[in-house]
C-alpha cells in the first residue's frame, strides 16, 4: 500500500481551443511520446466537427463529454470471504477519465478511414447520444442498479 497519494500534475491548456479537457483527450491519444501526431489528430478531428455538424467543435466536444460521462459505477468489495459489486458515485475526475477512455476506444474500434474521421464520428454520435461510447455507460448503470440491494456495504 502507498505511504501517500502522488501529487496531481497540473496539466496545461491546448494551444488552440484553450481547453483541459481537450488536452487530456491528446495524452490518452498519444503513442510513443509522439505529441505533434496525436494533436494533429485531435484538430483534424475537431475540423470536421465543424464541417460535418456547423457548430462549434468544443460545444460537441463538451456535450459528447457530458454525455458519455458514468453517474454510477460498480466497485468490488469483500466483506466476509464474498465480493461483491457496490454500486459507487463517480467524481468528477474519474467520470472525464472514463468518458475520453470510452469515447477513444469506440473511435478506434470504428469501421472508417483514419483516425481522426473516425474519432469525428465518435464524437458526434456521442453528443446526440447515440454510439458505442454510450452504449458503454449504459452498460455501467445498468450494472450499478443491478446491484443496488449491496449499497449499503459502500466503503
Amino acid at each position: 500500500m502507498r505511504r501517500s497519494k502522488p501529487e496531481r500534475r497540473e496539466l496545461l491548456p491546448d494551444t488552440r481551443f484553450n481547453s483541459i479537457n481537450l488536452q487530456t483527450m491528446v495524452q490518452h491519444v498519444l503513442k510513443r511520446g509522439k505529441k505533434s501526431s496525436a494533436l494533429r489528430l485531435i484538430y483534424d478531428a475537431m475540423d470536421l466537427i465543424k464541417e460535418r455538424t456547423e457548430k462549434n467543435p468544443m460545444e460537441v466536444f463538451d456535450a459528447a463529454l457530458k454525455n458519455v460521462g458514468p453517474a454510477m459505477e460498480v466497485r468490488p468489495r469483500r466483506v466476509g470471504g464474498a465480493t461483491y459489486q457496490v454500486p459507487m458515485e463517480v467524481s468528477t475526475d474519474r467520470r472525464t477519465t472514463l468518458a475520453i477512455r470510452w469515447i477513444l476506444t469506440a473511435a478506434r474500434e470504428r469501421s472508417g478511414k483514419s483516425f481522426s474521421d473516425k474519432l469525428a464520428s465518435e464524437l458526434v454520435d456521442a453528443s446526440n447520444e447515440t454510439g458505442s461510447a454510450i452504449r458503454k455507460r449504459d452498460e455501467t448503470h445498468k450494472m450499478a442498479e443491478a446491484n443496488r440491494a449491496f449499497s449499503h456495504y459502500r466503503i
